[in-house]
């Protein structure tokens, strides 16, 4: 087997022990008389802000897969109780960004929406249809004819025309539907290698997603790619060098990872930790890294990979590193591509555990960086119906069982029950796969069947355990998005321009409104130069 079993975290004992003093009162320093200072002192601060209307010379796209509001909220708490809190007071470290604003998610040919139309409005300043990427809403899903001239020029793309470095960390394939959508122009999002192309593309010359990565033609290609994905970049007759049994998928047999390296000097490709960690960056210029065959793990089971992997925390600092050295500037976008995966699968522990290693990556990134000439903004491209409810009393663990207060508003030392005579969870989804106990979790949940409703009593079920899959209402073979709003938070020069409830192709237009991208592309415009270089300063 090429993944062991993680040992457990032991989060439920330990969380439970931890609450069991503050479950009734919170924090033991709390008082009506903090809480009227700490907001009184709260408008103090917004007081002092100050638009910064600079241009930023570098900007971070951190995109959260699947982050709605429900698991910002329950990612927040579990942080918080993980260090022994009662958790609701915590704050994830993208909620300290100054400015807030709301995005509204639907694809013009969709309601609820997908990561490929999503991630194009958030990278091209243009709305388009589920399922397609980089280009417009005029092209049919999966017709490679029909997206010829319908093709959209990207953020990324602009930036390496300007002289900028380029980069995209993500812990899902490099060339799945957010990732791609920085770089790569497909009327379909399955199109990842040549093996994926149907007849019709090839006859009309459409180029997978894994080739265009490598093809890429603008400025001096991306410096950083960091991922999981190898099978698509690797050819049939090559054996995987981690999975056993397990090889390439490239019909054309070409290896991709070695084109990456020939085609740039100072280039390297790494596919395990070991390799990342010898990286100089100083010394690279350009820099692949695939380290997973398909999808990276989840980051609680990051140890348990027999090769290695590094978190998403570690890329988004390698990728600052190399990317730096340029003075012009540069573009990241770094995604946490399984915090979608981990809900898809009903598996509340592994999204929210993968949400707070989100928080730590944008943490990494504003130490890294200066928030004068660095603007971040940090989001979801879309919902999940995942919901925190039943009225559980403060401190209660955000994925246990409810436990209620009585009439007097004090903790019972009981657990709430259903109508149905047995407890429930706080953490539940509106449809999915429903109820599974399981070894580990996340996507072995596909492995077993359907459960959904009300089908077992949890009295005795540790719900906290990393292999408890919560119920469902709706059976499906997957957990779906959702349509409702995700939050934009943004920190850096032009944050100020998030506010109130925009279009989530909106971001893409504060990226160019703030780095004045256009003037940067004019290369022998010493007079703008001049300019954006007196505006920069303070």
């Amino acid at each position: 087997m090429k993944k062991l079993k993680l040992a457990s975290l032991l989060l439920a004992t330990a969380i439970g022990a931890a609450l069991m003093g503050i479950a009734q009162a919170g924090p033991a320093n709390e008082s009506a008389a903090k809480w009227y200072a700490d907001g009184k002192h709260a408008v103090e601060i917004a007081k002092e802000l100050r638009a910064n209307k600079h241009r930023a010379k570098n900007i971070i796209l951190f995109v959260a897969d699947g982050m709605g509001m429900s698991t910002v909220t329950a990612a927040r708490i579990l942080e918080g109780q993980l260090r022994g809190e009662s958790g609701e007071e915590n704050q994830l470290t993208f909620e300290t960004l100054p400015y807030l604003a709301l995005s509204k998610t639907y694809n013009t040919n969709q309601q609820t929406p997908d990561s490929a139309g999503t991630m194009t409005a958030m990278m091209t300043g243009v709305k388009s249809k589920a399922g397609v990427i980089a280009v417009n809403q005029n092209v049919f899903r999966g017709d490679c004819a029909s997206s010829k001239g319908n093709e959209l020029t990207t953020y990324l793309e602009q930036a390496e025309m300007a002289g900028l470095s380029t980069g995209i960390v993500t812990t899902a394939r490099l060339t799945h539907a957010t990732p791609a959508a920085t770089y790569a122009h497909v009327p379909e999002r399955n199109w990842e290698d040549d093996h994926d192309l149907s007849q019709e593309a090839i006859d009309n010359g459409c180029k997978d997603i894994a080739r265009q990565l490598v093809e890429f033609p603008y400025g001096d290609g991306l410096e950083v790619a960091l991922g999981g994905g190898r099978r698509n970049f690797w050819p049939r007759n090559m054996a995987d060098l981690e999975d056993a049994g397990k090889t390439g998928e490239r019909d054309d047999q070409r290896n991709l990872t070695e084109e990456w390296v020939n085609n740039y000097s100072n280039a390297a490709f790494v596919w395990n930790r070991d390799q990342f960690n010898a990286i100089d960056a100083d010394n690279t210029d350009h820099l692949l890294g695939l380290f997973e065959r398909s999808h990276m793990e989840y980051n609680v089971d990051r140890d348990a990979d027999i090769a290695g992997e590094p978190s998403l925390t570690e890329m988004t600092r390698k990728a600052i590193d190399v990317l730096q050295k340029n003075n012009k500037g540069f573009f990241l976008m770094v995604e946490s591509g399984r915090v979608d995966h981990g809900h898809h699968a009903g598996n509340a522990y592994r999204a929210l555990t993968d949400a707070i290693e989100f928080s730590k990556a944008v943490k990494a990134a504003l130490e890294k960086t200066d928030s004068r000439d660095t603007l971040i903004i940090v989001t979801a491209d879309h919902s999940h119906v995942f919901t925190i409810a039943g009225y559980p009393t403060r401190g209660n663990p955000i994925l246990g069982k409810v436990v209620g207060n009585d009439n007097r508003g004090v903790s019972k030392d009981t657990f709430s029950m259903a109508k149905d005579g047995m407890p429930y969870t706080t953490l539940n989804y509106t449809n999915g796969r429903g109820y599974a106990m399981l070894e580990t979790g996340g996507d072995t949940h596909y492995k077993v069947p359907v459960q959904t409703g009300r089908i077992a009593d949890l009295t005795g079920i540790d719900t906290e355990d990393e292999g408890f899959h919560q119920e469902a209402l709706i059976p499906l073979s997957a957990e779906t998005h959702s349509a409702e709003d995700v939050a934009i938070y943004a920190g850096g020069p032009g944050a100020y321009l998030m506010h109130g409830v925009q279009e989530q192709n909106y971001i893409y237009h504060v990226m160019k409104e703030t780095s004045r991208i256009e003037m940067r592309n004019d290369d022998n415009d010493e007079k703008n130069q001049r300019m954006m270089d007196w505006q920069y300063v303070d």
